[in-house]
């Protein structure tokens, strides 16, 4: 089938040609599997990479930055904000407990510091004066 850029796969069935899609397109990613492909290979973490490893990767990477983005929005919307900054992003992975282990040693720009207050230091109730009493 000459001109149609369709092949006949060992199959027999006619299948597009794999040149014109990219493989974060076969995978269903919108993170670039070709670059992270590239990136693995030069940064030589092993001999041989595999032609599954960087749509795993790519994968990975796009879920985590899905749910960052997804915690992060969330944070937004709480501020009554519609735009994400780098304090919504800050809070949003100092709660979440997973997120906050991954990226213990990280430090985001102009993020702050998660919100804390010593109970010593907080007004007492009537609970806590009834208590005392006692």
């Amino acid at each position: 089938m000459p001109g149609t850029g369709k092949g006949k796969s060992s199959r027999g069935k006619i299948v597009a040609n794999s040149s014109k899609t990219s493989r974060s397109q076969r995978a269903g990613l919108q993170f670039p599997v070709g670059r992270i492909s590239r990136f693995m290979k030069k940064g030589k973490y092993a001999d041989r990479i595999g032609s599954g490893a960087p749509v795993y990767l790519s994968a990975v990477l796009e879920y985590l930055a899905a749910e960052v983005l997804e915690l992060a929005g969330n944070a937004a919307k709480d501020y009554k904000k519609t735009r994400i900054i780098s304090r919504h992003i800050q809070l949003a992975v100092r709660n979440d407990d997973e997120l906050n282990r991954l990226l213990v040693n990280t430090h985001i720009a102009s993020g702050g510091v998660t919100p804390f207050i010593h109970s010593s230091l907080l007004p007492k109730t009537k609970e806590d004066k009834e208590k005392e009493e006692i």
